[in-house]
């Protein structure tokens, strides 16, 4: 029997994490800018590849010079650039058929001189980080909006219960316990949807998942979670489905009693790792995923 032939499988190359950080000087009073901008093509890279032709190779230094030179006219909202960077790509370069287009944002918030914000003096906000992405396939353009770093507790209105116990079971079950995680969480917006305000759902978006997540009594992260999607769904209707990457940061009741004190939930120790983490994808009955909108996401979104 012959061997099967060795083929080149699915491929896209780019520039990685273009740090850009554009002021717009037009007036005393500045603003600020600071993104981490991917860029990475997909097409007819095939004699690359299998024998060392370069002609279809559109320089990945060439793909960080556009983006700088995009910066240059405005960034706007991060999905609006990254859409613009890949119509460039795919209408420039015709063995290109589609790529994507990611971005991190970083906030920078105005420093606060005696009662008034300062016009160009600027401190780094600890707060999440604004993510974007956009994939195109041929003609289709499937955008991703999303956020990382959004760490949230509640100290009570949570507890867990009724869960399976075996031998190797120590944890006791528990009514009322700190919730705590990090969220990490994208949304697909429909496709064909040119309509949207994309800063102004992203802060609405924001708002509606720290609303849901402090509601109410969580019997569990899996229940908080489907519960902050299916609000976002129910207020957005521009967004097909989201999902979430939660990590259950967990925090632990201390035994004070050695030093004859009581712990009436007060003083906890917070463990980094390791911890549960749990991932989930909300959406509409009946909506069909585009499987190239998410070709490429790293990990669950």
């Amino acid at each position: 029997m012959t061997e099967p032939a060795i083929v080149l499988g699915a491929n896209q190359y780019g520039k990685a994490e273009v740090r850009v950080v554009k002021l717009t000087r037009d007036t005393a009073r500045h603003e600020i800018d600071d993104l981490n901008v991917t860029s990475q093509l997909r097409g007819d890279f095939t004699a690359a590849h299998l024998a060392g032709e370069n002609a279809h190779v559109v320089p990945t230094d060439t793909q960080k010079n556009t983006i700088f030179a995009f910066a240059r006219d405005g960034i706007g909202a991060l999905e609006a650039f990254l859409l613009r960077l890949a119509d460039h790509f795919t209408g420039s370069f015709e063995w290109v058929s589609g790529g994507r287009w990611e971005a991190e944002r970083f906030d920078w918030e105005r420093i606060r001189t005696g009662s008034a914000e300062h016009d160009h003096g600027f401190v780094r906000s600890g707060r999440e980080v604004r993510t974007a992405l956009v994939v195109a396939d041929g003609d289709e353009r499937h955008v991703l909006g999303g956020l990382r770093g959004l760490t949230v507790l509640k100290s009570t209105d949570s507890g867990f219960v009724g869960y399976p116990k075996d031998r190797y079971t120590t944890l006791p079950e528990t009514t009322d316990r700190i919730l705590a995680t990090e969220v990490t969480a994208r949304w697909r917006y429909g496709v064909g949807r040119a309509d949207v305000d994309y800063d102004r759902t992203y802060s609405s978006v924001r708002g509606v998942l720290l609303e849901a997540f402090a509601d109410g009594y969580s019997p569990g992260l899996q229940a908080t979670l489907f519960e902050m999607g299916s609000r976002v769904l129910e207020h957005h209707s521009e967004i097909a489905e989201i999902r979430f990457s939660m990590p259950n940061k967990h925090h632990f009741l201390v035994d004070l009693s050695p030093f004859g004190l009581d712990n009436p939930n007060e003083v906890f120790f917070a463990a980094d790792r390791p911890y549960g983490l749990i991932e989930a994808a909300v959406v509409r009955e009946g909506d069909a995923t585009p499987a190239a909108a998410w070709d490429g996401v790293a990990g669950f979104c």
